[in-house]
């Protein structure tokens, strides 16, 4: 009698442990893959080497704030950690909705590419064009908290070309990008106008076979530091009017074009605010009970398991 209590509280102890240890090990799994990509994430979890890869073509997106240095003088260190934070926040809960990798931040600045580490055919630049418009409309409606009447605005610069991306680092390791493609991407930006999509014209090009994107040519060519007079474009919106491809992450049919206005109307997919992040797939790893767990082992665990799958729900 004794050695089958002894049995049974066992098994409710490491029923209890396994539970703790797979929800530990989900945290841990997720923090890993919000630092690195989870194809990079998984290899060197199993210890592989990562190797530096070639990719033919990308799109490259840059940000940042325009005066964030008139902003800064004006507020506390602590207004402007609340304020990158806030503003970071808010661009990560858009960005869900596209097939974007966010490759960093550096202080006011924010980075994403297309096409990597999951290559997508030409949709990349689709995909940045798209979330760069969302972001520029999600910055309209942003509040600085400590500024109440101030109107952030940002400048946005892409470019697309080939790239090298892999892990550098065994301390920190930091997924990295490396090309003229970056570069060209960073002066796309920097001689940029606020709240526009500034664009190299190998970028317009691949958009131009799209008729929805309203691009217009900036003028004449602009000097642009270690690449000299090159022609650019801008995007300043979308047409729902006329054909859209579907987006990788989009569940909403691609704009097909209509005969009458209100056949139209009822295929136009509303403009992308970004607000409604779509769902993933769960991760594996859920915990399957001793099938000699008895009515108050099961109820031991109860808790631990519901929390899992909590976990499990929400996993981003």
């Amino acid at each position: 009698m004794m050695m089958e209590k002894y049995a049974a509280n066992l098994e409710i102890k490491v029923d209890e442990r396994t539970a703790e240890l797979q929800i530990e090990k989900h945290k841990a799994d997720q923090l890993l893959y919000r630092m690195l990509p989870r194809a990079v994430a998984e290899k060197m979890k199993q210890g592989q080497s990562i190797r530096a890869e070639l990719f033919d073509t990308v799109t490259v997106y840059f940000s940042d704030v325009v005066s964030f240095t008139n902003l800064c003088s004006q507020s506390t260190p602590m207004e402007v950690v609340a304020f990158l934070d806030d503003m970071y926040t808010m661009f990560d809960s858009i960005i869900e909705s596209y097939d974007v990798y966010k490759v960093e931040t550096i202080g006011d600045a924010y980075m994403l590419v297309s096409g990597l580490p999951d290559r997508n055919g030409d949709s990349h630049v689709i995909e940045i064009t798209e979330t760069a418009l969302a972001l520029i409309e999600g910055t309209r409606n942003f509040k600085v908290r400590h500024k109440p009447g101030y109107q952030m605005q940002i400048r946005v610069g892409i470019h697309s070309g080939p790239c090298c991306a892999g892990v550098v680092g065994k301390l920190m390791p930091r997924y990295c990008l490396f090309g003229d493609t970056i570069n060209t991407a960073s002066r796309m930006e920097s001689n940029g106008m606020p709240m526009r999509v500034h664009m190299s014209q190998c970028t317009y090009e691949l958009l131009e076979q799209y008729d929805c994107y309203n691009c217009s040519e900036r003028g004449g060519t602009i000097e642009v530091k270690g690449k000299g007079a090159m022609k650019t474009y801008f995007c300043d919106g979308i047409d729902d009017t006329k054909f859209r491809p579907k987006l990788v992450k989009s569940t909403v049919p691609a704009l097909t074009p209509a005969s009458d206005a209100s056949k139209r109307g009822s295929q136009v997919r509303p403009p992308p605010k970004g607000y409604r992040p779509l769902p993933r797939a769960s991760p594996n790893g859920s915990i399957t009970r001793s099938p000699g767990a008895n009515k108050r082992a099961n109820k031991s665990c109860e808790p631990l398991l519901r929390e899992l799958n909590n976990l499990e729900d929400s996993a981003v």
